[in-house]
């Protein structure tokens, strides 16, 4: 070893998770290592986040243009496919400044770029450096599963860590998996103008709830997306220059044909190599084992973000960086609370939810009250033409709200006021009486709200006593 660092705390992984907590951690005085091996910013500033919401925004900008023969304007895009991924690359680009090396030395942190492995409980190496710390945080973040398809070794595939580098725009692209990721390239390239197949062995959007699911596939096969649902892939194989996918669906096989494989089955959490079992961590194929305040079993050490789930979202990380700061420079007990987890698939449509769908919440609580308001019956909407979709709401028969899944335009921002409700254990009152400004789409959900108390405020009972008080002047 040429250097040995002493310090207060070394983060692993300079992703969404590992950056929140070194920023935090050395702007309030701690002596702070972070270590990356790859490039900063992680998955979601160069493969995840940001490159699919650049490229959707491209897709939806050139949907725009060939859909707005409503509005009196009549046109058609055409689609330059370097230039939609160039602007791709400026928008990472702009935001890497924020993630970069230098920033972070500039928060005084001393940032490492080399593979890291623990060599002992309180040790690790990074390249030629060994670092003792008083605390570890492991924020190695995820990579893209790849399922066991045979002959899919033998193809050239996509993953969301390549599909962004594609130059030529793909004639048939071809994705396995249903999931956030699987739906929302499906979508861009459909919109860039793409032919489109999403294979899926279960439902698409298998975590959201059905009811509003079920319209989103609606929309998605109206844009011409080909949904092979409850289909198993049996084999992958290269055909006429491009790749062939072999299928099967009720015991019908049938192959499947296009020019680029894009694999968007899920996540594996990036364990390999950290010498875990040095350290004396616990993990197993869903990652690190944690518990309520996020530490190992190594009280010495603890994990965030994708390595230690249970969600894989970017926002998730920046919430867990906050739990282990406290934890672990302010020895605080805090513990996470996932009650009010919100998670968006940012399609077109846009489908969120938070809290508890209908099913976990009918099976918990038994009798509960479900509220809905559609965006066709929003002005805002209406003046926009953006009327798919509605709120849904789920409460406790005493108002507690419990849950909210929205599908419609801008579901993604409509379902933080859920959110902040579900945290603060509010109930459907709080939202029914707000004022807010005309015409917005954040109507539908005081109108939603507002429908908890529509039986009880137009009931023959309500009428009565109306028609008992008028009588008296």
């Amino acid at each position: 070893m040429s250097a040995r660092i002493e310090t207060d705390i070394c983060v692993i992984g300079a992703g969404s998770a590992g950056l929140s907590v070194a920023a935090g951690a050395s702007q309030m005085g701690a002596r702070t290592v972070l270590v990356e091996r790859a490039k900063m910013g992680g998955d979601c500033l160069n493969y995840g986040c940001v490159p699919s919401k650049a490229l959707l925004a491209a897709g939806r900008r050139a949907r725009i243009a060939n859909h707005s023969a409503g509005f009196g304007i009549d046109g058609a895009a055409t689609v330059d496919f370097a230039r939609v991924k160039a602007h791709v690359a400026e928008v990472i680009a702009a935001i890497a400044p924020h993630d970069s090396v230098e920033r972070f030395e500039g928060l005084g942190v001393t940032v490492i770029q080399a593979d890291a492995r623990f060599t002992g409980p309180r040790e690790l190496i990074a390249g030629d450096t060994a670092i003792r710390a008083k605390r570890f945080v492991i924020a190695t973040g995820s990579r893209p599963a790849v399922p066991p398809v045979p002959g899919l070794d033998g193809v050239p595939y996509l993953t969301n860590e390549t599909i962004f580098e594609l130059q030529e725009k793909p004639a048939h692209l071809l994705i396995l998996g249903g999931g956030p990721i699987g739906l929302e390239m499906a979508q861009a390239h459909r919109n860039l103008g793409c032919d489109v197949t999403v294979i899926e062995m279960a439902s698409i959007a298998g975590k959201d709830d059905p009811e509003l699911v079920e319209l989103l596939r609606t929309r998605l096969a109206a844009d011409g997306i080909r949904l092979l649902e409850h289909t198993k892939a049996l084999g992958v194989a290269m055909k006429a220059g491009g790749v062939c996918v072999m299928v099967e669906k009720d015991g019908i096989a049938e192959e499947v044909a296009g020019s680029h494989l894009l694999v968007a089955t899920g996540r594996a959490p990036n364990v390999e190599g950290l010498g875990l079992e040095a350290a004396g961590v616990r993990y197993g194929k869903k990652g690190i084992e944690v518990d309520a305040r996020l530490r190992t079993n190594n009280r010495h050490i603890f994990a965030i973000g994708d390595v230690a789930g249970p969600y894989q979202f970017t926002h998730m990380a920046g919430y867990q960086a906050g739990i282990v700061i406290r934890n672990a420079l302010f020895r605080l007990p805090a513990k996470v609370d996932y009650a009010a987890v919100p998670w968006v698939t940012f399609t077109d449509p846009e489908l969120a939810q938070v809290g508890m769908g209908e099913a976990a919440a009918s099976e918990k609580h038994g009798e509960i009250r479900i509220l809905r308001w559609g965006f066709h019956e929003n002005d805002r909407a209406q003046a926009e033409r953006e009327t798919e979709g509605y709120a849904k709401i789920i409460t406790l028969p005493n108002g507690r709200i419990l849950g909210a899944t929205i599908l419609g335009p801008q579901a993604g921002e409509l379902i933080q006021l859920w959110a902040l409700a579900i945290s603060e254990k509010m109930k459907i009152g709080a939202i029914a009486s707000l004022i807010l400004p005309y015409p917005t789409l954040g109507e539908v959900s005081k109108r939603a709200a507002g429908s908890f108390y529509t039986p009880k405020l137009f009931s023959e009972r309500t009428r009565k006593i109306v028609r008992f008080l008028l009588k008296f002047g």
